[in-house]
């Protein structure tokens, strides 16, 4: 039976949370209060997202290795995808389980839609004559104007549906939507141009997911360049290139702001009657105190003991 609904978020966390087995980290990288809301639809073979954020923000997705996926900008949004630029109307057909940075520079709306990839072989064969299986390296499909306009008015067709919260009550109208979503993504994927991403991309894009899982064993930590480098096998040099190209800053910012939102979001949790800012300052490795604060306040537009005393219920 079909469902959906939506989810609003007033936390990175929360919001990460809500994709099922893929998972989305967040580094805000703007000040504000971040605020998300989650338009879901799980029909029997696809499932349908639709995010809508406030705040720039890096987003380091791991994908479940079962579905195929498809992400996209929608509206006036452009992201940079494993450091290629995705304009409106383009479509990311993602590897098998893949690990990516997704980037947008301000306000924005994507979507995304998780298939059966067992039921989507099979219906993409019976109308081609061969399936259509994830490819080894992300793709960026360019569509025409008109398969754009087509592919866009289904899922928003799909979204409008699930915010109605009435899609449990019309089972008739929610097989012929999946029918013809199936239809036209086929029709877009088979005998399209797509984007093949150059060697070099595909080993940059290597380099930072070792560089993700290296940070990993740095929890809370403040490693070094050199030792971050060592433990992801390359140069310096390499690194810097690696995340101006994904995130658009250097390896050090990027650091510094990971560890500014863990300490934000543990600042969110804390008892303020039983916690310091000065303790979970310590617990995220800033040691000096003035300093964190001052920078803290660059980042969020707040100072840290505004986020401690804060009502986690607002």
């Amino acid at each position: 039976m079909a469902q959906g609904g939506i989810l609003a978020f007033g936390d990175p966390d929360g919001y990460a949370a809500a994709f099922g087995d893929s998972r989305i980290d967040l580094t805000i990288t703007a000040a504000g209060d971040f605020r998300a809301q989650l338009t879901w639809l799980h029909l029997k073979y696809i499932g349908v997202y639709r995010c809508c954020e406030n705040l720039t923000r890096i987003g380091y997705i791991s994908l479940s290795p079962e579905p195929t996926f498809l992400s996209f900008p929608i509206g006036a949004a452009s992201a940079v995808s494993a450091g290629v630029s995705v304009r409106n109307g383009d479509v990311v057909f993602h590897s098998r389980g893949e690990r990516i940075h997704q980037r947008f520079d301000g306000v924005c709306q994507w979507g995304l839609l998780a298939l059966s990839a067992e039921h989507f072989a099979r219906c993409s064969k019976a109308l081609t004559g061969q399936p259509i299986l994830s490819p080894l390296a992300s793709k960026v499909i360019r569509l025409s104007r008109t398969e754009q306009s087509r592919f866009r008015s289904l899922f928003m067709h799909a979204c409008r549906l699930a915010e109605s919260g009435k899609i449990t009550e019309l089972p008739e109208v929610a097989r012929p939507l999946e029918d013809e979503l199936l239809h036209t993504i086929v029709h877009c994927l088979v005998g399209h141009e797509a984007d093949e991403t150059p060697r070099a991309s595909r080993h940059h894009a290597d380099v930072m997911v070792r560089f993700e899982e290296a940070l990993c064993k740095y929890v809370d930590q403040k490693p070094s360049m050199p030792r971050l480098c060592a433990d992801i096998g390359v140069a310096e040099r390499t690194l810097r290139m690696c995340c101006a190209e994904f995130l658009g800053l250097s390896p050090t910012r990027y650091l510094l702001l990971r560890r500014l939102n863990k300490a934000r979001s543990a600042l969110r949790r804390a008892d303020s009657s039983t916690t310091s800012v000065a303790e979970i300052a310590r617990d995220h490795h800033f040691l000096e105190l003035g300093r964190f604060a001052v920078t803290y306040r660059i980042a969020f537009g707040e100072s840290p003991s505004v986020t401690l005393h804060r009502d986690p219920r607002a």
